[in-house]
């Protein structure tokens, strides 16, 4: 007698029967609904909440940090970011200055207030998004935050004289490959040439109008950090004449 487990049988029984010297029969497992699965038995689907992830490693780093750190959003220290993210989250009275101009002085206001409270709990409340919110909704969160919490954690991480690149997740490649060919139609649709992003075993997009061409190669969080603005923080090759290279690296890209 043996017992096994998986796709196999678990256990082999010899039963004497007349006429018939022998025979076996298999006792299979029959798994139910609250029992562990089967050796083998592949687990379920699990799609990643990158979003969640990076903001959990955000706000780790915010603490670590402290509040009087530098970023890369210029003027802005890692107080500063935190209390804008939380301001965004929170309040979407403020949170609609960052894109209409005639709201942004009060948007400002209210982040300067968020700002003055203290430090941990503004990081508390940026790790812990309301849950009748876009952030408190996981397929909502991670299409509202994927590229908002990679782009901020690396705003942190790469402002510190110490950072080194981190290795992406392939998942997280290819959910900022997607953001980023969508953010660069939107942004470089008048731009004054051609522009090929080119994601290596991830795939190109080509925007802009024009005949000459230029060029950016990188790997997609090092592309979704140049097409947000931060073209000098970014590991990325820019190639094509040598002027209109200089205009890309200089443009206003991003919200």
């Amino acid at each position: 007698m043996r017992a096994t487990v998986g796709r196999t049988y678990l256990n082999k029984v010899a039963v004497p029967l007349r006429n018939v010297s022998s025979v076996t029969i298999n006792i299979y497992r029959v798994a139910s609904p609250d029992s562990a699965p089967l050796e083998g038995t592949p687990k379920p689907g699990h799609r990643e909440n990158y979003a969640r992830t990076n903001r959990a490693a955000l706000c780790d780093l915010l603490v670590e940090l402290g509040p009087d750190q530098p970023t890369l959003c210029t003027g802005w220290t890692t107080r500063d970011l935190a209390a804008h993210l939380v301001v965004r989250e929170r309040r979407p009275d403020a949170a609609a200055g960052i894109l209409i101009k005639g709201l942004s002085g009060y948007r400002k206001r209210v982040e300067q207030r968020m700002a003055a409270r203290p430090f941990e709990k503004v990081v508390a409340k940026l790790r812990r998004p309301p849950l009748l919110s876009l952030s408190g909704i996981g397929p909502l969160d991670r299409m509202a935050n994927t590229l908002e919490m990679f782009i901020h954690l690396e705003d942190v991480r790469r402002a510190q004289p110490t950072w080194q690149p981190r290795p992406l997740p392939r998942g997280l490649g290819e959910a900022l490959w997607r953001a980023t060919r969508v953010n660069a139609r939107l942004t470089l649709r008048r731009f004054k040439a051609a522009v090929v992003l080119a994601a290596p075993e991830y795939g190109e997009v080509r925007v802009g109008a024009g005949d000459a061409l230029v060029r950016v190669s990188g790997d997609p969080g090092e592309l979704a950090i140049f097409m947000t603005g931060r073209q000098r923080a970014a590991r990325v090759e820019v190639t094509g004449p040598e002027e209109l290279v200089d205009k890309l690296r200089n443009k206003r890209l991003g919200v």
